[in-house]
């Protein structure tokens, strides 16, 4: 039977998983969560697979063995792209991935040209060939990657002002390919870049559709968690690597999602 107090931990590589955490809220209310951001290995996207692999498992084995979470939701797209397999074959507790929201962008477009903005890591992996393959048939899928929305997305829940020209300019390498023109749906492909909504909403227009599968992941959380009791031990928390002070501006931010304790792994 699982313990009541037992935390949800919710595992990225910095602030992208704040974009999932209030779905995950929404469905599970009275659920302990425990938020772990890896900033001292971010950013992941540029990493090789190799690296991050290695990196991730060590990191979720160590936690669930400290930690003992009924579940771990990876919410960040790159680990899960190039991860979630191995994790799950070496933990025993249920893992739940964030993958991009193909499926229902494919659906969505009704232009049949559709986007993905993600990171180097992520749109580079066979899971997306396979995805595409699956759900996208008779439909156009552009491509780019974007890291430097990880870093505009870091920035500004650090209290940084975002500017819109430089969200633009980060994906004008979407907009710019062949077909370009007829995008009418784009897939936020990574955590962090929900964070970026209105900017990105500014950049792309009205007539660009924005897709992130925060529902979804809070759905499947909520499904494998059904049934179980929930009690708090004390308020949600935070876990960060490295030995860098956060400063105080993301402090505040992390308040403002109720993470008023924030210790390091």
């Amino acid at each position: 039977m699982t313990n009541p107090s037992a935390p949800i931990l919710l595992f990225d590589s910095g602030v992208g998983g704040l974009s999932i955490l209030p779905t995950v809220r929404a469905a599970l209310p009275d659920a302990p969560l425990i938020y772990a951001a890896d900033f001292a290995g971010l950013p992941y996207g540029t990493k090789s697979e190799a690296e991050i692999a290695a990196r991730v498992c060590g990191l979720l084995g160590r936690m669930s063995e400290r930690l003992q979470p009924r579940l771990i939701c990876i919410a960040c797209n790159t680990a899960s792209t190039i991860a979630l397999a191995m994790v799950r074959d070496v933990l025993e507790v249920p893992i739940v991935g964030t993958v991009p929201a193909i499926k229902p962008a494919a659906k969505t477009s009704k232009t049949g040209v559709f986007g993905i903005l993600g990171t180097e890591a992520t749109i580079r992996q066979s899971y997306v060939d396979d995805l595409e393959r699956e759900h996208a048939v008779g439909k156009t899928m552009l491509r780019h990657a974007a890291p430097e929305l990880v870093t505009l997305a870091e920035a500004k829940l650090r209290g940084q002002t975002v500017s819109v020209d430089d969200v633009a300019e980060a994906c004008t390498g979407l907009t710019l390919q062949p077909e370009g023109r007829d995008l009418d749906t784009v897939v936020l492909a990574c955590t962090h870049f929900p964070l970026l909504r209105d900017e990105l909403a500014q950049a792309f227009g009205e007539n660009v559709a924005l897709i992130d599968g925060a529902e979804g992941i809070a759905r499947r959380v909520a499904a494998l968690v059904e049934g179980q009791e929930f009690a708090r031990s004390g308020p949600d928390r935070m876990l960060v690597t490295g030995d860098d002070p956060l400063p105080d501006e993301l402090r505040a931010t992390m308040s403002s999602y109720g993470f008023d304790q924030i210790d390091r792994f």
